[in-house]
C-alpha cells in the first residue's frame, strides 16, 4: 500500500503530524508493506526567494496580533510538538518560500533519500538555530541525508530543476481537493486532512487496507490542525 503526504517544511503541524503518523503506522500491522511517499504543497509559493521574516513577526502582522500573543500561538503549538516527543523553538526560526526544499527533494527521492531529507529539513527549522532558507544550510543537510553535495548544489542553482516535479505535486493535491496541510493520501482510496491524532492515522490504514473504494476524510479538516496558503495555520481562538 502507498501513503502520499503532501506537506510543507515550513507548516508546523506537517512536522507534528508526521511524528503522529509515525506512531500510528508502527501500530498497524501491515506497516512493512507501506510504501511513503512526500509530495510538495508550498504555503507561500508566491514568497520571493530569500526574502525571510521571523515567524514570530509574520505571525503577528497576518493575524493583527501583538507580538506577545504571536508568540502565545507559537507556544500553543509548541506544546503539541512537545507532546510528541519533538523539540520546538518558538523564537528565532524563519518563515520564507520553500520551493528550493521541494525542489531538492524531489532530487532525494530519485536517489532513495528523500525521508533522510524532510526529517532532518525539519530538525533544522523546527529544533535547531539553523534557517533552511540559507542555501548553505540546505545543502549541509542534503549532504548530511546522504546526496552527493555536487549533484545537490547543480540542483540549487538550477531553478528549472524539478521545478515541474513540485508543480506536478501541487496540481494534484488541487484535483484531490487538498487546500491545506498536512494532507495523507492511502492508496488513491481514502484520505485525511491535518495532524490528526496516532489512531485515527492507524484506523486510515486498516480501512485502506481492506480496500476502501472513496478518497474521503476520515476527520472534516476543521478537527485537526492544519497549515493553509499564505503561512495560516490554525491558532486558538482568542
Amino acid at each position: 500500500m502507498r501513503v502520499e503526504i503532501w506537506s510543507d517544511i515550513a507548516c508546523p503541524w506537517c512536522y507534528i503530524g508526521k511524528a503522529r503518523f509515525t506512531k500510528g503506522l508502527a501500530e498497524f500491522a501491515h506497516r512493512d508493506e507501506v510504501e511513503i511517499v512526500f509530495r510538495s504543497f508550498e504555503l507561500d509559493p508566491g514568497g520571493a526567494k530569500g526574502v525571510v521574516a521571523p515567524v514570530v513577526e509574520m505571525l503577528a502582522r497576518k493575524y493583527g496580533r501583538t507580538l506577545d500573543e504571536a508568540r502565545g500561538m507559537e507556544e500553543h503549538v509548541a506544546a503539541s510538538a512537545r507532546a510528541e516527543g519533538l523539540t520546538y523553538r518558538v523564537e528565532g526560526r524563519d518563515h520564507g518560500n520553500t520551493f528550493d526544499i521541494h525542489r531538492l527533494l524531489h532530487l532525494a527521492a530519485a536517489r532513495g533519500r528523500q525521508e533522510e531529507l524532510l526529517d532532518l529539513a525539519y530538525r533544522a527549522n523546527f529544533a535547531e538555530e539553523r534557517s533552511v532558507f540559507d542555501p548553505e544550510v540546505l545543502l549541509a543537510l542534503a549532504v548530511e541525508a546522504g546526496l552527493d553535495e555536487a549533484e545537490a548544489r547543480t540542483v540549487l542553482a538550477d531553478s528549472s530543476a524539478y521545478a515541474e516535479a513540485v508543480r506536478a505535486d501541487e496540481r494534484e493535491a488541487a484535483e484531490l481537493g487538498a487546500n491545506a496541510v498536512p494532507f495523507f493520501v492511502f492508496d488513491r482510496r481514502y484520505g485525511i486532512s491535518g495532524g490528526q491524532p496516532a489512531e485515527v492515522f492507524t484506523q486510515a490504514l486498516e480501512q485502506a487496507w481492506a480496500g476502501r473504494e472513496t478518497l474521503a476524510p476520515v476527520a472534516a479538516a476543521s478537527d485537526a490542525e492544519v497549515c493553509e496558503p499564505g503561512g495560516a495555520c490554525a491558532v486558538p481562538k482568542a
